[in-house]
């Protein structure tokens, strides 16, 4: 289980660190088309196409790791009122849930992907035409790694109730 949960880590935060170069790079990209547009009346062609697939592809990269670091949205106003075995089996009920929406949204989405590829589809027309088979599949990989935290985080928490423990709490430093 600690193999699984390193991986997952050095997995996540390389998704991570490519979500974020992605982003760098997607201002530049902005800036110039702004620059082009504003002083040379020529904006950067394509730039549409490309910032509306990166921002998906940026966004599905962090997935991961917004889930293992904790950063999804969470109410405990009534499971804080819970023992530590009710706090923990409801930790594992919520990441339940979250493994079953990303495995279907995986499942669902590689169709697509494969289609995209297959039948070779870009986004746009004339002058710059994108690809739409990477984004989508980084869309299915991206919930494919939100699945398997979902999945360790599942795991983490049968066990801590099975203890009678507390459940772990998430943060971005482990």
């Amino acid at each position: 289980m600690e193999t699984l949960k390193k991986i997952n880590v050095q997995l996540t935060r390389a998704l991570l660190i490519l979500a974020a170069i992605l982003a760098f790079l997607l201002c530049f990209l902005v800036v110039t088309d702004v620059i082009g547009r504003v002083v040379f009346n020529s904006p950067v062609k394509g730039t549409t196409e490309i910032v509306s697939l990166t921002i998906v592809v940026i966004c599905y990269l962090q997935a991961g790791f917004a889930i293992r670091s904790g950063g999804m949205l969470s109410v405990d106003m009534l499971v804080s009122k819970l023992g530590p075995r009710g706090q923990s089996i409801m930790s594992a009920i919520a990441a339940l849930a979250g493994l079953a929406f990303f495995s279907f949204v995986c499942v669902g989405s590689f169709e697509g992907a494969t289609h995209a590829w297959l039948s070779n589809e870009f986004e746009g027309e004339g002058a710059l035409r994108v690809p739409v088979w990477p984004a989508r599949f980084i869309l299915s990989i991206g919930t494919f790694v939100a699945s398997f935290s979902y999945f360790l985080m599942l795991i983490e928490n049968i066990f801590t109730a099975i203890r009678n423990e507390m459940p772990s709490q998430a943060s971005a430093t482990h």
